[in-house]
């Protein structure tokens, strides 16, 4: 087995906080070594799958990019980890596409930051174009692993019109207990054939209390009321209004890549592919995948940000 990154040195970040919508994202901020405040940087907001904490593949991508000489935000969306919000654990896309441009603007009011892009991995890939198609902050952004979803794939994995429209009447069943109550319903975001969870697939990444099963912060729950947003989630309608220099990473074996090749078909702006190997959650957290990837988003970052 690959020696994972959670083994190794990480950089030490700095924990800081910004406002967002009605509240506020914690962020983990990772500095290049030898920070020089008279110098300009490449500044990214890094952003993680889903349900993730800035603790898991976030943090391990922002630590590789500053070692590279970007300063790298790795963050909490709001209702996850240290981040405000009552609806723990609910998924909403409009809210965490908020969230990556308040971590832009955050980053711009540094006086050290030369331009500033954002780094979605798996999810947050998908993600990243919603904030992308509409924040002119997006200087640059970069995907690695993206899941990039749309109703045709939707019906696909959650058994068809069916499976969609049983899941909806729980999530606003779900909602209306919550809002009469303050009850906040969950299922398992990841588990092995439990046909309840979002991915009932191996999931060997969140299984492992080595990998990302290991951070305290994180939290295996999605909860029933956020089925009807994350069933709509369909960045790929996204990537046309998408005109920022993009640079997709993924691999055959990473998660759905025929969705890879139809989002990075669909961009509007200059784009590069970066075809490489390894499976999906290596991309997370296994240490020459990551190296590999990370040398290649810095490598795109630097020259549109630079």
């Amino acid at each position: 087995m690959a020696l994972t990154l959670t083994e190794r040195t990480q950089p030490v970040p700095e924990k800081v906080s910004f406002e967002s919508g009605d509240g506020f994202v914690v962020a983990n901020l990772y500095l290049p070594e030898g920070h020089d405040p008279s110098r300009r940087y490449p500044a990214v907001a890094v952003g993680g799958s889903l349900t993730s904490v800035k603790e898991q593949m976030g943090g391990n991508y922002a630590g590789e990019l500053a070692r590279r000489g970007i300063i790298a935000l790795a963050i909490d969306y709001r209702n996850y980890g240290e981040s405000s919000g009552a609806m723990r654990q609910f998924e909403d896309q409009a809210s965490k596409a908020e969230d990556l441009s308040a971590a832009l603007r955050y980053l711009k009011k540094r006086s050290e930051v030369a331009g500033t892009g954002i780094l979605g991995i798996c999810t947050s890939g998908g993600t990243a174009l919603y904030t992308a198609a509409k924040d002119p902050n997006v200087g640059a952004l970069a995907t690695v692993a993206g899941f990039f979803s749309d109703p045709e794939l939707v019906s696909k994995m959650f058994g068809g019109k069916e499976g969609i429209d049983s899941r909806i009447a729980a999530s606003r069943e779900a909602r209306k207990r919550y809002d009469d109550e303050g009850v906040i319903q969950t299922v398992f975001a990841y588990m092995p054939n439990d046909k309840t969870a979002v991915s009932s697939g191996p999931n060997e990444y969140y299984m492992d209390h080595s990998r990302g099963g290991s951070v305290r912060a994180w939290r295996n729950e999605f909860a029933v009321m956020a089925w009807e947003p994350w069933l709509a989630f369909d960045p790929l309608a996204q990537a046309p209004h998408v005109t920022a220099p993009a640079l997709v990473v993924h691999s055959d074996g990473a998660a759905f890549p025929d969705q890879a090749r139809k989002m990075y078909g669909l961009l509007a702006g200059p784009k590069e592919s970066h075809w490489t190997e390894g499976k999906h959650y290596d991309f997370y957290d296994q240490a020459e995948t990551v190296r590999q990837a990370a040398d290649r988003v810095a490598s795109h970052f630097h020259s549109k940000l630079g």
